[in-house]
């Protein structure tokens, strides 16, 4: 159990996130805030998420859709109506001040949606500490869009945070890019963690290379491009492929890619799935050699680890934080243009793939489990909660986490980034 002292009992730690499992459209931050929340809870915190019933664009998340979750994984969800665009919700507002006063340290994700600024101002007034995971939003890329509306945001936040606040970030890039926004603010470097399968069930190799997209789609991801990549491929004559691509976006986006595959007449190698969760997505890891992640730009891209855990090989672009894949013998670190793409896929497709996958998995069984990354972050929590003059100073001493040391790896390798 983790507490600050006999009296006081298990640390209390309230989520608070635009949007929550099994809202899976919104990819990632998803994934990641469940996962938090679930290992925080499973490592003894008591662990209470504050969120909005978003479930996509115009889409809200049905009482049969919640159940599984708002009781039941050791903490308690309150799903809170939304009434606008993606996140607004007054009654998430009206919340926030009965739920702030019950917690110790207040995790706040996301960073330009409706809660954000709600959320560090209720935790300032009532004084507490905050740790704020952006989830790569911080981050810019060439297609960045509202970038003086960002930055007025960021301006605000900076001015309604509590002086206890953490920046949780997952990479070294995106330390140098937040660095920016956020010059003077305190940050934490942990990673976001995988779910290593216990068992697999890899299907071999076959006569052709199976490359796999998995993730949300939306521009960023760098799709166009492998689309690019893979039209290049066909004309030059080989190797032969196939390409699955699994997730979903909006729909005029889908639209376009259905479009793209159409003219670079790539509807015999390229299929679009939908997307997948629970044994359909690892029933098409473990059908698949390559996992490409084309992205302009991810805090973590954590369908990198996911790949890994289920022993694919992977080519990850420069614009991830994976460049330890190669050192590691895992995969290819690539610039996301679709010429350094299909060399790539050309440069892979002679390679061990099965052999790589299993280094892969390795690596992440060693150092990117969710119970792992949990406990990391409890020691945030801690090193938060000890701040002098914390209104609460009979928690500082007994905050029971493993050491924050930086991480080492399997084989001596640093995690992504680091």
């Amino acid at each position: 159990m983790i507490s600050s002292d006999e009296d006081a009992g298990p640390i209390r730690v309230l989520h608070v996130s635009p949007f929550f499992a099994p809202a899976w459209a919104y990819g990632g931050l998803v994934e990641s805030a469940y996962q938090f929340a679930r290992h925080l809870a499973r490592a003894g915190a008591a662990v209470r998420v504050l969120t909005t019933d978003a479930n996509g664009s115009g889409k809200k998340l049905d009482s049969a859709a919640k159940a599984p979750y708002t009781h039941g994984q050791g903490f308690e969800v309150r799903y809170c109506a939304r009434v606008a665009r993606q996140s607004v919700s007054l009654e998430l507002v009206d919340a926030l001040v009965e739920q702030v006063r019950w917690a110790d340290v207040v995790h706040l994700h996301a960073a330009y949606s409706f809660p954000t600024i709600p959320a560090l101002l209720v935790a300032r007034m009532l004084e507490r500490p905050v740790v704020w995971t952006p989830h790569g939003a911080l981050q810019r890329w060439s297609g960045s869009r509202r970038i003086q509306f960002k930055s007025l945001w960021e301006k605000v936040c900076s001015l309604v945070a509590p002086r206890a606040l953490v920046l949780h970030l997952t990479s070294e890039s995106e330390v140098e890019e937040t660095r920016a926004r956020f010059p003077r603010a305190t940050i934490g470097l942990i990673p976001n963690g995988v779910e290593i399968p216990q068992s697999l069930q890899r299907e071999p190799r076959g006569a052709g290379l199976r490359l796999g997209f998995v993730g949300r789609l939306d521009p960023k991801k760098g799709i166009e491009n492998l689309l690019a990549a893979c039209r290049i491929l066909k004309e030059r004559g080989g190797p032969v492929f196939s390409l699955a691509i699994a997730g979903s976006g909006s729909s005029d986006y889908e639209a376009k890619l259905r479009r793209e595959i159409d003219r670079l007449d790539l509807s015999h190698e390229v299929a679009l799935l939908g997307d997948l969760r629970g044994e359909k997505k690892q029933r098409m890891f473990e059908g698949t050699d390559v996992v490409v992640a084309p992205s302009f730009t991810e805090n973590f891209a954590i369908v990198v680890a996911e790949a890994l855990a289920h022993g694919a090989a992977v080519i990850a672009s420069t614009g991830t934080p994976w460049k330890e894949v190669e050192r590691a013998g895992c995969g290819l670190w690539v610039g996301n243009d679709p010429a350094s793409l299909a060399d790539a896929i050309s440069t892979v497709s002679s390679m061990p793939v099965a052999e790589m996958g299993e280094r892969g998995r390795r690596w992440m069984a060693a150092s990117f489990s969710w119970d792992r990354c949990a406990l990391e972050m409890l020691a945030l929590y801690k090193d938060l909660l000890a701040r002098p003059g914390h209104r609460d100073a009979r928690r500082r001493a007994s905050v029971a986490s493993r050491d924050s040391s930086p991480r080492g790896c399997a084989d001596g390798l640093p995690p992504p980034g680091r």
